[in-house]
């Protein structure tokens, strides 16, 4: 076994291989960016090497110096985790040329998977089935809209090395295939450097299942299928093992299928084989489809690991070291149903915008898993993914897991930035979700309900104006004066109004609060009651201002007389919405738009945002060109001021 590794990535999947490796006796080594600096993966290596700046490109993506870091102290192997550099061929090269062990699959077997439309050709040799689609060279975008006319629409535009939903498009009709791949083409430019894309027939109620395989390089084994089909964005929000409504006669085509994908090429490591599966006549051994081999470590793998007791990243160290798989497939079982959900900073009901913040308050449920990078005070960088942390629960049935993640949900603590974390409680409580009914466009067809945001009752705001005033302990008695009890005035934001709540002094613990219409008692001995009747909820006071916490996080903020409230944006006034680099300006002084018009892109967060006209109008000025890097709420284009 290694004495010591490097961890050639941050956050929540670097402290993730750091555990196991602390509990199997070896060394490691951390490697960080300047916005990393302080980072919870950094403390918690032995030792942790400086690589570069913030952006991806000048640290985490210098396979050059993440080996010198790991020759500079004594690490013998590298582990990728997922995403930089973990899929690159080049990179595995020039390690080994180094003389360290690369923990993952080799070069070739990466190549042989890299482009999609290679790799299913190769499937296709294999005996996998595949989506029907164009997967030639031929990149004319007139050939490509050919190509899709042929398939027959809906279709669906894919990177051909992409990943994670980047460069990716689907199209409903031929009149908008030109400008969805204008789009898919140059997110997949900046994502990977490589703008070819491929055409597949989109497939009607699609569900997504994935296989978990591990090879030594010479036969593998699956660990079983997770369901992956709850997704934003062509992103995964909730995955799940086993597949709900999974058969064993599928599950066994499906794990012979992606065992045959894994002995094609060699393979050596954790990785994932993905199927596309047309659920309209729910799942069939005839109904699946080769999507692509991620020859990596799953985001999703937790899941895996609950149903099989399996620790991934231990296999993975013990195969890199030499030893031959740790298991025969008819050792490996399920048990029991697990599931985990992705908590991002995010703007659910602004599209899912990804957000950036300082973590003043955060808080995890010990009944759950939580895999995280970040802590209390850590800032959510524009630099990288947005991810907050991932929670992963376990039960019996699937009936149990999902109400252990719900429960979960609730008892999550965030606050300083915006979370999708009351979608994902919506989602879980879902009729369609929880029957087991799922693909991959079910969020789309309830996104309205599902991103709408719950908003604070006035028993809420009554615990606010009692954190805001310092009045959230049992123990803290204030207000009385000259023999009558002091009425204090609580003056917070929340969301775009400023609240005024008068606070009467009861006796101890004992408030009378008036929230507009609403006069409610609060008391607070061994735990909240409103009106008499107890509530589990927690006030919380921060950096950020105060937040309660009761089957949702409510955020208020605190007043300060000082502040100059910034007025709404003007409708002609066309802002950043959040820090990021301009990618292209469709417009002049003087051009003409109407509302809807594509203004600019903005590339954010790994990801491409369209800018569009709130309204119709005559472009005054274009404030920002392409090429420019942003902060959030800078005006980048300003319509001429409506007619009086």
């Amino acid at each position: 076994m290694f004495r010591r590794i490097l961890i050639a990535n941050r956050g929540e999947i670097a402290v993730r291989v750091i555990r196991t490796a602390r509990a199997m006796g070896v060394g490691t080594v951390a490697v960080y960016s300047d916005a990393d600096a302080t980072a919870m993966h950094v403390a918690m290596a032995d030792t942790a090497v400086r690589i570069g700046g913030p952006r991806p490109a000048e640290s985490y993506l210098r396979g050059e110096a993440i080996i010198a870091a790991a020759q500079e102290t004594g690490a013998e192997a590298i582990h990728p985790g997922y995403g930089f550099l973990s899929e690159n061929p080049d990179f595995v090269e020039a390690v080994e040329v180094a003389g360290l062990v690369f923990i993952g699959p080799s070069a070739d077997a990466i190549r042989a998977m890299g482009l999609k439309d290679a790799a299913k050709a190769l499937m296709e040799t294999a005996g996998v089935p595949v989506v029907p689609g164009y997967h030639g060279a031929n990149q004319d975008p007139e050939h490509l809209a050919g190509a899709a006319d042929a398939i027959g629409y809906p279709v669906l535009i894919k990177a051909v090395a992409g990943g994670g939903g980047k460069g990716m498009r689907k199209v409903m009709a031929a009149d908008d295939f030109a400008e969805a791949l204008a789009s898919a083409r140059g997110e997949a430019a900046t994502a990977f450097g490589n703008d070819a894309v491929l055409i597949e027939k989109f497939v009607e109620k699609p569900r997504h299942i994935e296989v978990q395989v591990f090879g030594d390089g010479t036969r593998a084994v699956h660990l079983f299928e997770r369901d992956c089909s709850l997704q934003r964005r062509h992103q995964k929000v909730i995955e799940e093992a086993p597949a709900p409504g999974m058969t064993p006669g599928m599950r066994a085509e499906m794990g012979a299928a992606a065992v045959r994908a894994a002995e094609a090429i060699g393979y050596r490591g954790a990785g994932t084989v993905e199927f596309i599966v047309d659920a309209s006549e729910g799942l069939r051994p005839d109904r699946f489809y080769f999507m692509e081999m991620n020859t990596r470590l799953q985001v999703e793998h937790p899941v895996t690991e609950a149903i099989t007791g399996v620790d991934l990243v231990e296999w993975q160290l013990r195969v890199a070291a030499g030893e031959a798989l740790p298991a025969r497939q008819e050792d490996l079982k399920i048990t029991g149903h697990a599931f985990e959900a992705r908590l991002y900073a995010e703007d659910v009901p602004k599209g899912f915008l990804p957000a950036t913040g300082t973590l003043a308050h955060l808080h995890f449920p010990e009944a759950a898993r939580a895999d995280t990078g970040v802590r209390p005070g850590d800032t959510i960088s524009p630099f990288y993914d947005p991810m907050i942390a991932k929670i992963i629960t376990h039960g019996a049935t699937r009936d149990v897991a999902l109400a252990k993640l719900t429960r979960a949900l609730e008892d999550t603590q965030v606050a300083g930035s915006v979370t999708n974390l009351a979608f994902l409680r919506k989602l879980t409580q879902h009729e369609g979700f929880a029957a087991g009914d799922v693909d991959t466009g079910l969020i789309d067809r309830d996104l309205a309900a599902l991103a709408d945001e719950p908003v604070a009752c006035s028993r809420t705001r009554a615990l606010a104006a009692l954190g805001v005033l310092g009045l959230d302990r049992a123990e803290r008695l204030q207000g009385f004066h000259l023999w009558a009890p002091l009425r204090q005035t609580a003056r917070f934001g929340y969301h775009d109004e400023m609240l005024d709540v008068p606070v009467e002094p009861l006796g101890p613990g004992r408030y009378r609060v008036t929230v507009g219409d609403a006069v409610h008692e609060v008391t607070r001995e061994a735990g909240w009651r409103i009106d008499g009747v107890p509530v589990a909820a927690e006030v919380v006071r921060h950096a950020a201002g105060v937040s309660v916490f009761w089957c949702n996080n409510y955020h208020f903020t605190l007043h300060d007389p000082l502040a100059v409230a910034g007025a709404a944006a003007a409708a002609g006034r066309i802002e950043a919405p959040m820090p990021g680099l301009v990618k292209a300006v469709f417009v002049k002084a003087g051009d003409m738009v109407s509302a809807g018009d594509r203004l600019a892109i903005l590339e954010a967060m790994k990801m491409e945002h369209t800018l569009r006209a709130g309204r119709d109008g005559i472009v005054a000025e274009v404030l920002a060109a392409a090429g420019t890097q942003v902060e959030a709420g800078m005006a980048l284009i300003a319509l001429e001021e409506d007619a009086p």
